[in-house]
Order: C-alpha cells, then structure tokens, then sequence
C-alpha cells in the first residue's frame, strides 16, 4: 500500500512526524505538506503565485502552500506514481463539529477524495497535546480495516482522538458532527507601533454535544469516527425554495 500524509500544521510538526513513522510500519508513505503552519485555511488553492516543492529527505517534502495545495499537487502531477489513500494529520488540535469547515486538515483529505482516493483526515483532541502515538494508533488500525474492507467511495473519515494514553482510550464510535456555541469576541490588543490589531477569539464550546455526535465521544474518551460527504445542497428546502421563487 502506498499512503501520501500531509497535514495544516507544515511538515516540521510533531503530529505529522509521528503519524508518518507509524503507517511507516504497514505501508510506503511519502509527505507531501506545507512548509509553516496554515491552520484554518480551510479548501484553499494557492492560484496566482507558482508552488515551490523542497525535499527535506527521501520521501519528505515541503511544499509553499496550502494543504489542498500540497495534496493537488501530489496527485496531480508531482508524484509519479499514484498512491492508494490518502491521510492528513494527526492534527494539532479538535476537528469536532463545525471545525471541519475551517480546518485545512480536514481540506487536504476532501482534495484527496475529489481526486479519486480514500481518505482519512486525524486530529488530536486536549490541550497539552502529548499522546500523539495514541491517534498514530488510532489512524493505522483504521488504514488496515480500510485496506481489508472499502467504504463507499465518496467517504471521508474525520477522525478525532482524545489526549490519552492508548490503554486509556475506550474505543472508537461512530458519531455524527455536533456545532459550536459562537466563537468568542475578537482580541484587541496594539502593535509596537500604538496601532489596534485583532485576534480572532477562541471556537466557541459544544451546543450540539449530546450522545451520538463527536464531541459527546471525545468526553467519554472514546476517538469519534465521522463520515463526511461534500455535498452542501440542503436537498429537503428544494420544493420550498421552488414555490418561494415561483411566487
């Protein structure tokens, strides 16, 4: 089997590294990812400004880009061979619930499977973010069963795993996505210069966190596999949406 991983959180994380060197025991694997952190950048593709690819060791490379671009380009021309799936991660931090329209992680894994190939998107869930191998674990043993047993072909699989030892995880269930309360106010604060700069505040806390979706899993400290598909057509509004313009 032959795995390209990339990740949003640029090739020198520990995250990516350690998922890299545990499919490394099952699988040939080659990373293609960005060269610095782009967190949050969500599905974008870099359009008008050339791509640079370095190799950072034999099948290492960083690439000036977004992680859609990093997968793009590895699949489209880049690599000359075309791998089976496609793993993004493990991801510094949740993609739970609403995340997953920002998180450049979870992109990378939809441009694998707009491109034609399985994919597994692998997040860390806590705040001291040490048990990486715990989601390496987690990740590998999902690529096995996928290896052994296909899913429909337009699935991705978002994973979130708990910051636990692996003897302390419960399990692995299937759950729906959940949403955020909104996100905090912005930050104010000044540069050196006396002028008013903002951060964007924290993700707001689970509302929709009850039993079924990811964020109630992650709570009984079990990883939470969700099956996403790209179609954002709200199909049941059609008939409404017909009459209302019709009017």
């Amino acid at each position: 089997m032959k795995i390209l991983v990339s990740n949003d959180d640029g090739y020198l994380a520990t995250g990516i590294n350690v998922l890299a060197e545990a499919l490394e025991k099952i699988a040939d694997v080659v990373v293609v990812a960005p060269d610095r952190n782009r967190s949050a950048a969500s599905h974008s593709l870099t359009l008008s400004s050339p791509l640079r690819v370095s190799k950072i060791a034999e099948n290492r490379y960083s690439v000036n880009g977004t992680p859609s671009d990093c997968v793009h380009l590895a699949l489209t021309g880049f690599l000359d061979y075309e791998p089976d799936l496609v793993v993004a991660g493990i991801n510094h931090g949740a993609n739970l619930g609403d995340d997953v329209i920002y998180s450049g992680t979870v992109a990378a894994a939809m441009e694998g499977r707009f491109l034609g190939l399985p994919t597994i998107a692998v997040s860390l869930v806590g705040h001291t973010l040490t048990h990486f191998e715990t989601a390496a674990r987690v990740a590998t043993d999902l690529v096995q069963k996928l290896d052994t047993s296909a899913l429909s072909s337009d699935v991705i699989l978002n994973v979130n795993v708990p910051d636990v030892p692996y003897e302390e995880l419960k399990g692995v269930r299937a759950a729906r996505l959940g949403f955020r309360h909104k996100s905090e106010p912005i930050v104010r604060s000044k540069d050196p210069y006396g002028r008013t700069i903002y951060w964007v505040g924290p993700a707001g806390e689970g509302q929709d966190a009850g039993d079924g979706t990811d964020f109630y899993a992650i709570s009984q400290g079990l990883a939470s596999v969700t099956p996403l598909k790209v179609d954002l057509t709200r199909h049941d509004s059609l008939p409404r949406l017909h009459e209302w313009l019709t009017r």
